[in-house]
């Protein structure tokens, strides 16, 4: 049985592909936003290029990962 990945995560690819940018490079930026809300956090990579879905993704991510959410 293959491994599956779901939720935020499974825009990953996607957004490195699109973007041209490893998902690292996106985390750093929304870890050198904190502290701030998670919309601003959103606000932070549009404001950067990234499409909203997308970067709500990498922001619900990248809190949760952190024990932020």
């Amino acid at each position: 049985m293959s491994d599956v990945v779901k939720g935020p995560a499974s825009y990953f690819p996607s957004i490195e592909k699109t973007y041209g940018r490893p998902i690292a490079d996106w985390q750093a930026m929304v870890r050198a936003g904190y502290p701030a809300r998670h919309m601003d956090l959103v606000a932070l990579l549009k404001a950067q290029g990234m499409g909203h879905g997308h970067a709500n993704a990498v922001v619900a991510y990248t809190l949760a990962q952190d024990g932020l959410k």
